[in-house]
């Protein structure tokens, strides 16, 4: 039984995730007394529940459940055997997962836009929740990330709809059907549908059962929007009820044209925004108008026209809409430039299946043209941990002018034959012709990398963890590196005085 009563207390079994850290804090809005625990707590996640003064323990024990809550929420990343978990069951605590948190209390009577897909979900659900806001409506929202436009990733809004980012990843260990199952959509955008999670997923015809699911959920008067130049989207919609408009850059109803980088003569804040993305949206051949975008890469226009396909359905005029697409700033780990030292920029992005790191890697090259560029991987999640992916890893790491990989995150959980092994990925990358090196961890990394990394040199960042605070330590070590240099090259002079 989920409370309705704001007072009641609320404690979250693993809060330190995207999502639930989000939810712990529409809880809180909502007037809840919310608490969590975690095994591993990191930033940006960390920080938020600091902000918000939301108490969270360190570790799961039967302690953390006392004074008894009147409901636990419990992630999907908790199995039986966790001492949380347990305690709760014998305990005879009321218990749910985190969509059905969500769907109960801020979900029931409103109108819900779910954006789904295997890429791109955070920053379409950015996009739409910034347009949404920009044109007045007051939106509800939860997004798995955070937009640089809002000081939060959630918001309870108070107008008629409410944008959440919805997962194929399973619910809960009680219950096994995609998260986005229960999310009641009114609309829906299908951005890519690819073989991922495989440790849940047994295979691609697995995930598209999970996708045809959520299209059989929404309503005949409801809406879809769904990428078009993708074989695997198509056959999922084939039994949609509901209108569908697809979008993409040479099929489907919303088209990009003229793709091209530009001078920003906006200068937004934040490092490297001297250029800027633009193209033209066209609808069933009528040309709309040009969009501006700080935003880049092909799977980035893709996203805008994602979110530019729900915003007309729901009428929201193109003046508004090309005015919030200019003003959107982007989402922390997503081509986030965290900072640059000694004329190195460092980028930090949540890559987390080859699609994603091709992606991403291709859009630095257009962000930071005629620049080298370094893939530093940590391969950490569910995915990428298996061997799964082990030629297409290769294949995408090519595109990058050297590469590093640290060892498989928390390896000890997979046997050795289905372990993916990084050090064959890098006799696999050298043999292309592409210099790459294995370091055990961040402290391996920035202990050969300071020393090479050169002026004009791009580091891009790939984990969907904390990656052992590497971001930080790399900027360090070449910031004690400049000051060292700058120090040497004065010496002479002082002892020539």
């Amino acid at each position: 039984m989920i409370p309705p009563n704001p007072g009641a207390r609320i404690h979250l079994v693993g809060v330190a995730g995207t999502a639930m850290g989000a939810l712990a804090g529409l809880l809180q809005e909502a007037g809840y007394r919310v608490s969590g625990s975690d095994s591993e707590i990191y930033p940006p996640v960390s920080t938020l529940l600091e902000q918000l003064r939301i108490p969270v323990s360190s570790g799961f024990r039967a302690s953390n459940l006392m004074p008894a809550p009147d409901l636990v929420v419990i992630g999907n990343a908790l199995s039986r055997g966790n001492e949380e978990v347990e305690a709760v069951l014998d305990s005879k605590l009321p218990y749910a997962s985190m969509p059905e948190v969500l769907r109960e209390l801020f979900l029931r009577g409103r109108e819900s836009i779910v954006v789904a897909g295997t890429h791109g979900k955070t920053t379409v659900t950015s996009i739409l929740a910034w347009i949404f806001h920009s044109a007045g409506l007051d939106p509800g929202f939860l997004i798995g990330g955070l937009p640089l436009n809002f000081p939060q990733s959630f918001c309870r809004g108070s107008g008629r709809f409410f944008i959440l980012e919805g997962d194929e990843y399973d619910t809960a260990f009680f219950d096994k059907g995609a998260k986005f199952l229960h999310y009641r959509p009114d609309a829906a955008v299908l951005t890519s549908i690819e073989f991922d999670h495989a440790d849940i997923y047994r295979d691609l015809d697995a995930v598209e059962t999970a996708f045809r699911r959520l299209v059989n959920l929404v309503p005949r008067r409801g809406f879809i929007a769904a990428y078009a130049e993708a074989e695997t989207v198509r056959r999922c919609l084939e039994r949609a009820f509901c209108q569908v408009e697809t979008f993409g850059l040479q099929q489907g109803d919303w088209q990009a044209r003229d793709i091209r980088c530009v001078p920003n003569p906006s200068r937004l804040a934040g490092a490297s925004r001297e250029t800027a993305t633009e193209f033209t949206v066209s609808y069933r051949g009528k040309t709309l108008g040009p969009l501006r975008a700080h935003l880049f890469g092909e799977h980035n226009v893709l996203n805008l026209l994602a979110a530019v396909a729900i915003a007309s359905r729901y009428e929201i005029p193109w003046d508004k809409v090309a005015a919030a697409v200019e003003a959107f700033q982007g989402v922390r780990r997503r081509m986030e430039v965290v900072g640059e030292a000694a004329g190195i920029a460092l980028v930090d992005d949540f890559a987390h299946h080859p699609t994603a790191i091709r992606e991403t890697l291709r859009a630095a090259r257009v962000r930071f043209p005629g620049r080298r560029i370094w893939a530093i991987l940590e391969p950490r999640s569910n995915t990428l941990v298996r061997k799964v992916f082990e030629k297409e890893l290769s294949e995408v790491l090519a595109l990058a002018d050297q590469v590093v990989l640290a060892d498989v995150h928390r390896k000890g959980r997979l046997a050795e034959t289905d372990r993916l092994d990084p050090q064959k990925l890098v006799a696999s990358l050298c043999a292309r012709g592409v210099p790459a090196r294995f370091c055990a961890d961040p402290a391996a990394i920035v202990e050969a990398l300071a020393p090479e990394l050169r002026p004009g040199d791009v580091a891009v960042v790939m984990s969907n963890g904390g990656f052992g605070g590497i971001h930080r330590k790399l900027l360090d070590a070449l910031s004690s590196r400049d000051l060292a240099a700058a120090a040497a090259q004065s010496e002479p002079s002082r002892s020539a005085g």
